[in-house]
């Protein structure tokens, strides 16, 4: 699957330091990282975009404030964007300052973010 291995470790360390209690999933064509089971932020390489993009899931709030930003894309998988997701472009988390500032927004909203039923085994 199509992921940036740096910025995966770029996430993983910041998470580390901020001591989160996190796990990560190969899905969507790329690595989701995983708080309090429930869906945090993700990494993919865009065939659309053409790089590598920086899921957030931030929600609604946030996502007015920051949706104007010329390094934040709606995220769109269905031709329809999802209510309180982004996707960052590398310029919005070159340093790891700048990708401090999106894990901390995708670490507010946590707590306040519903978790997804699980699926039933077939």
């Amino acid at each position: 699957m199509p992921y940036d291995e740096y910025l995966a470790d770029r996430l993983r360390r910041i998470l580390d330091e901020k001591r989160v209690d996190y796990f990560t999933k190969k899905m969507m064509g790329g690595l989701l990282f995983m708080v309090d089971n429930k869906m945090f932020c993700g990494i993919h390489i865009d065939k659309k975009y053409g790089d590598s993009l920086l899921m957030a899931r931030i929600g609604e709030e946030a996502y007015e404030r920051v949706s104007g930003r010329d390094d934040c894309l709606p995220m769109d998988f269905t031709g329809r964007p999802m209510r309180g997701y982004v996707f960052v472009t590398p310029d919005g988390f070159d340093t790891d300052e700048d990708l401090a500032y999106w894990v901390q927004l995708c670490l507010d909203f946590n707590p306040l973010a519903k978790a997804s039923k699980p699926r039933k085994k077939r």
